[in-house]
């Protein structure tokens, strides 16, 4: 059985065609364009992203010349919309998974935050769904639901309001032990349970759409990042992968126990499957090829492949500059959105290559730092790192990253992870295999990169970034004003 598999993102939808093998038959992508404000606002035309599923859809099919017996869907996670749910439509505008303006509400629940992470997993802050609902609620006043902005497009594509267990648990409000919307969550957001979504399983019939010709079934749904994990046979507790897109999304399998994390670590649902669940731990790093994206604006490079063109680093490296990549603040472990990034270390002698390659080695050290935390709360160190995202594509950080973690790096040989695990999805939902390793079948890394640095080097590198850290972190507690809701915010 051939599936459509849609992959609705940040910048873009990415739609194909998967044959049985995991072949790509057909391919398509449509832009879609955030748009950037003041005080930390980060907003996407709800419209525009439907049109772009339906348009991205249909390419793919026409591109793939060949029929397909189900559907499945990938969302972009905690970006949320009100809207009316007699009718579908729209009543404003969605705000993303990037906007940092529900800082004021987390901030508003200190107190409880303890408690709520204790019931949800999560670490309170405004990069989580809840938020950001509270935050549009009390601005737009009532009328309509808030939901994260799959179950609007859901309902959009299959006239049901549902949303997957492993989109919900990036919410806040879904008591992860149960898997249910938790009413306690629920009140301390000011939102009514009853108002959100269905709760399903990743892999299983959702209903049936008409969008891309004909009805098909949709079987499949997942957040991205974790449809991600599951492309990735990442099936064991401690296998882990990273994604490199806009932001870095390090995952680790956790097994079928709920974890919780003793490093502020997110512990989430990976997925739900026949109706047990597979959990995970998950770090983020908010901006690594934004961080590219910002070096170009700067003009410091052209393209982010110009990583890859660097002269290497000094021999001993002790005089290089150290980059803090906290340009739209920090989460886990540190959870500071004030902080802002910077570059230290610097001197008369320090040049623009010095300042470029010494971003990569600090979204390395991020990740590093997040592999850690996940060492520790599991129990083990990670054996190895199945990388994806256009930045994986650089030789210079998946080095910079293996000499970081001492372990092997091993790219994902295809360019679609999160498209290609919510196909698999989709084929186990619709009964066309009878496991998750069957559903997503073998696959070789396209190539593996071991350690060259010495565990002493790796570890005194590891420290200085740490300090660099720190001092950034500081530095923002004792500037209150400059916070995450500033006009300057960087993005």
């Amino acid at each position: 059985m051939n599936i459509l598999a849609i992959d609705q993102g940040t910048s873009g939808t990415k739609a194909i065609v998967v044959a049985p093998d995991g072949a790509v038959l057909g391919e398509s992508t449509v832009a879609v364009a955030p748009v950037w404000g003041a005080g930390g606002a980060v907003e996407q035309d709800p419209q525009q992203l439907l049109d772009s599923v339906l348009a991205a859809g249909r390419g793919a099919l026409l591109d793939a010349g060949a029929p397909v017996g189900a559907v499945g869907i990938a969302n972009q996670g905690e970006t949320v919309l009100r809207w009316d749910p007699a009718t579908g439509r729209a009543l404003g505008t969605a705000i993303s998974w990037q906007d940092r303006r529900a800082v004021a509400v987390t901030r508003e629940l200190a107190a409880h935050a303890e408690r709520l992470e204790a019931l949800t997993g999560l670490p309170l802050d405004p990069y989580f769904a809840a938020p950001k609902m509270t935050w549009l609620r009390r601005r737009t006043g009532a009328g309509g639901v808030i939901t994260t902005i799959d179950a609007w497009l859901n309902f959009q594509l299959t006239g049901r309001s549902v949303t997957d267990a492993a989109t919900a648990s990036r919410t806040l409000l879904l008591d992860l032990d149960a898997t249910a919307w938790s009413a306690e969550a629920c009140s301390l957001f000011e939102l009514d349970p009853d108002e959100q979504p269905e709760i399903v399983d990743c892999a299983a019939p959702v209903g049936d759409t008409t969008a891309f010709g004909g009805t098909l079934p949709v079987t499949g749904l997942a957040v991205d990042q974790q449809a991600a994990l599951f492309a990735e046979s990442c099936f064991e507790a401690g296998e882990a992968k990273c994604t490199y897109g806009t932001g870095a999304f390090l995952l680790t399998t956790a097994g079928p126990e709920a974890p919780r994390s003793s490093n502020r670590l997110a512990a989430c649902v990976a997925w739900r499957v026949g109706g047990t669940t597979t959990y995970c731990l998950d770090g983020q790093i908010y901006t690594a090829g934004a961080a590219m994206s910002w070096l170009e604006r700067l003009g410091l490079i052209g393209h982010a492949a110009d990583l890859d063109r660097l002269p290497p680093a000094a021999a001993d490296g002790g005089d290089e500059a150290i980059f803090v990549p906290a340009l739209a603040g920090l989460g886990a472990p540190a959870w500071s959105p004030d902080t802002r990034g910077g570059w230290v270390g610097l001197s008369l002698a320090t040049s623009r290559e010095e300042l470029v390659r010494a971003v990569a080695w600090g979204l390395a050290a991020q990740v590093a730092t997040l592999a850690g935390a996940m060492r520790d709360d599991l129990g083990r160190a990670l054996a190895a790192l199945r990388v994806d995202g256009g930045l994986s594509r650089s030789e210079t950080l998946m080095q910079a990253q293996a000499d970081l973690l001492q372990i092997p790096v091993e790219r994902y040989p295809m360019a679609d992870a999160t498209a290609l695990g919510v196909a698999a999805l989709a084929r186990l939902g619709a009964g066309a295999a009878g496991s998750p390793a069957e559903a997503v079948g073998t696959w070789t890394p396209a190539a593996v990169f071991e350690p060259r640095m010495s565990a002493e080097a790796a570890a005194a590198r590891l420290a200085r970034f740490r300090a660099a850290e720190d001092a950034l972190i500081s530095l923002a507690a004792a500037a209150p004003s400059q916070s995450a809701t500033s006009p300057e915010d960087p993005r």
